[in-house]
C-alpha cells in the first residue's frame, strides 16, 4: 500500500528547508549507492554540521505524525536527508535497497518516503513514478507533503526537464516488516477507529483482543 499525507511539514519548516537547501553543500548521490548507474541526483553533504538541522526538521516531523505511525508501525527512521534534481537528473527504475547503516547498526528499510519541498510548478518532469505490475502511477506533491511506499516497489524519479526538483527522503524500518500482515493491521485500526464507538462493549473487547494478539504474533522485536 502507498499513502500520501498532505500538510506532513508546516510551512516555516518548509520555508526553513527551502533556506538550508539553498547553503549547504550537495555531492553527487551516488556516493551513497555507488552501484546504481541510473542514480543521477544531488544529495547535501551530510558531514556539513549544519545539515543536522536539515535532518531534525523532518526527523521531528515523522515523530510527531500519527497518521504516519498509524500507516508504518515504525521502529527506526533513518535521518532524512535532502536531495536534488536539476535539469537533466533522474533516478531510474529501481527497488530500495534492503539495509542500510544507522548510527553503527544495521536498519533494514521496509518502508520508504519522499517528502516534497518544491511546488511542482516551479519544476518541469521529476515525477516520482512506481509501477504496480505494468502499471506507473506518477506523484508529484505539493510543497510539505509526504508519500510513503513499500522500499520494494519499483520505482523511478524521472528526469527533470526544468527547474529544480528537492525533496527530503528516508526509510523506515517497521515493527511489522511484512508488507501484507502490516496492512491488514493498519486497516484493522481503521474500522476499529470509526467504528469502536458503535459496536457492542463485548463486541468491542473481543475486536481490542484480536487486534493487540495480531501485533503481538507479527511485532518484530
Amino acid at each position: 500500500m502507498i499513502l500520501e499525507f498532505k500538510n506532513f511539514l508546516t510551512p516555516p519548516e518548509i520555508d526553513r528547508l527551502t533556506a538550508l537547501a539553498g547553503v549547504l553543500p550537495f555531492v553527487n548521490g551516488r556516493v551513497s549507492n555507488p552501484h546504481n548507474l541510473s542514480k543521477d541526483n544531488l544529495q547535501v553533504d551530510a558531514t556539513d554540521p549544519r545539515a543536522v538541522e536539515s535532518t531534525r526538521i523532518v526527523a521531528e516531523a515523522f515523530a510527531r505524525s500519527e497518521p504516519f505511525r498509524n500507516f508504518a508501525f515504525p521502529k527506526r527512521v533513518a535521518p532524512p536527508l535532502l536531495a536534488r534534481y536539476e535539469p537533466g537528473m533522474k533516478y531510474g527504475v529501481h527497488a530500495d535497497v534492503a539495509h542500510l547503516m544507522v548510527d553503527g547498526s544495521r536498519l533494514q528499510s521496509d518502508l520508504s518516503a519522499t517528502v516534497f519541498l518544491s511546488d511542482p510548478a516551479s519544476y518541469q518532469g521529476g515525477e516520482l513514478v512506481f509501477y504496480l505490475g505494468n502499471r506507473p502511477i506518477a506523484a508529484k506533491g505539493m510543497p510539505g507533503e509526504v508519500i510513503v511506499y513499500p522500499s520494494t516497489t519499483l520505482h523511478e524519479v524521472r528526469p527533470v526537464r526544468a527547474g529544480t526538483r528537492l525533496v527530503s527522503i528516508t526509510f523506515i524500518e517497521s515493527l511489522i516488516p511484512d508488507q501484507h500482515l502490516r496492512t491488514q493491521m493498519f486497516e484493522l485500526n481503521e474500522v476499529a477507529a470509526l467504528e469502536g464507538n458503535r459496536m457492542q462493549w463485548e463486541n468491542r473487547v473481543r475486536l481490542e483482543a484480536v487486534r493487540m494478539n495480531l501485533m503481538r504474533m507479527w511485532s518484530r522485536s
